[in-house]
C-alpha cells in the first residue's frame, strides 16, 4: 500500500522549520520515539540533508520549500549559494536543472572517500569498506584529519592485499 502524499499540515504536525537556520527538528508527539526539539534528519551520500518521514526520505530543501509555501518545489529547488546543505529560506528558489547545476558548489566543499560529516555533533565520520565488511575508523574534528586516517587505512589494506 502506498503511503498518502505528505502535506503542509502533516509536516507542520511532527517537524518545526526554522528559516534563520534552515534546521528542522521533530515536534512532541505520543507515539513517537524520537525527543522532542532533535534534529531531524542526516546527511546523506547524494550530498542533501534528508529527513524520513511517515515512512519515506525527503530531501530537507523540498520539505522546507512544502513546510513554507503549502507547495511542492518544482520543478527544482536551488541553493542560491551552492551548497546543498544550507536550507535556510532565503537560500532555496525554485529553478529548473542547467541553472540549478550551474551553481552548485564543487571546489570549496571538500568530498573524499569514507568520510562524512555528523551535523549533530559537527565532526567527520571516517569508514573504510573491505569486501562485505565496514570498518570503523573514527571520528574527527576536521576532514582533513577524518581523510588522514582514511588514507591511512587504504594504505594498510593496500598492502595487505597485495602481500597477503
Amino acid at each position: 500500500m502506498k503511503n498518502p502524499a505528505l502535506t503542509q499540515e502533516r509536516l507542520q504536525e511532527l517537524l518545526r522549520y526554522d528559516p534563520g537556520t534552515g534546521e528542522f527538528r521533530w515536534r512532541p508527539q505520543e507515539d513517537f520515539d524520537r525527543c522532542a526539539g532533535e534534529i531531524a534528519g542526516c546527511g546523506m551520500r547524494s550530498d542533501y540533508w534528508c529527513i524520513h518521514v511517515d515512512g519515506r526520505s525527503y530531501r530537507a530543501h523540498q520539505l522546507a520549500w512544502l513546510y513554507m509555501t503549502g507547495e511542492w518545489g518544482r520543478p527544482l529547488i536551488d541553493h542560491r549559494d551552492g551548497d546543498p546543505f544550507n536550507n535556510r529560506w532565503r537560500n532555496l528558489r525554485l529553478a529548473n536543472a542547467p541553472s540549478n547545476s550551474l551553481r552548485r558548489r564543487r571546489s570549496d566543499r571538500p568530498v573524499f572517500s569514507g568520510i562524512t560529516l555528523d551535523r549533530r555533533s559537527g565532526q567527520w565520520i571516517a569508514n573504510i569498506n573491505q569486501g562485505q565488511r565496514v570498518y570503523s575508523l573514527g571520528r574527527f574534528p576536521t576532514h582533513e584529519a577524518a581523510h588522514e586516517a582514511y588514507a591511512m587505512a587504504a594504505r594498510l589494506l593496500h598492502r595487505e592485499a597485495c602481500t597477503g
